[in-house]
């Protein structure tokens, strides 16, 4: 079922429903809590995009986990990786011997998961483990793949549950194909 908004004439179809982003989400963290019982991960979101898979992701997780925030960005306002990593906002910790979980929307060339990987790896980080809300594998330009994927989808720019074209429609409850008219 769509639910009605104000993105109505910029979602050319809906991709994944709102009730299935939930279910899934729960999967997920029913997965993250079995795998790491023993030794809980720092999870770290990825800003903006993937804050609301992240609360969400969290409250499905069954352990005595500790979070923290990163931002990078090699979008920009546009619809296409400039291929260029900065980032924003960095991990005020010492993760040494940590497990470290980055919790990311979605994974297109994989180009920024990948910097922020070999970046806490430098820091010595026991392990860094990627999940991602959605996966585009056939957008990848480097060598990576997810620990935890909710989704695999096409090569279709979409928006909402946190995702954004230029700042908008984040706060969509259901994740849409944006229509090219809206670019």
């Amino acid at each position: 079922m769509s639910i009605k908004t104000y993105a109505d004439k910029d979602i050319q179809s809906t991709l994944i429903t709102q009730e299935r982003l939930q279910e899934r989400v729960r999967e997920m963290g029913a997965e993250i809590t079995q795998r790491f019982r023993e030794q809980p991960p720092i999870m770290v979101c990825i800003l903006k995009g993937a804050f609301v898979f992240f609360a969400d992701l969290i409250r499905s997780v069954d352990l005595p986990i500790r979070i923290d925030f990163m931002a990078a960005s090699s979008y920009g306002d546009g619809t296409v990786s400039t291929g260029e990593v900065h980032v924003v906002k960095d991990l005020p910790m010492d993760i040494t011997g940590q497990n470290i979980m980055l919790v990311e929307d979605i994974i297109d060339s994989g180009r920024t998961l990948a910097y922020l990987k070999r970046l806490l790896e430098s820091r010595n980080a026991k392990k860094v483990y990627i999940t991602t809300l959605l996966d585009k594998p056939s957008r990848r330009v480097v060598d990576l793949k997810p620990d935890f994927c909710g989704f695999s989808i096409p090569d279709s720019f979409v928006i909402g549950y946190g995702l954004d074209y230029a700042e908008k429609y984040r706060n969509l409850p259901e994740i849409g194909i944006l229509s090219p008219d809206s670019i």
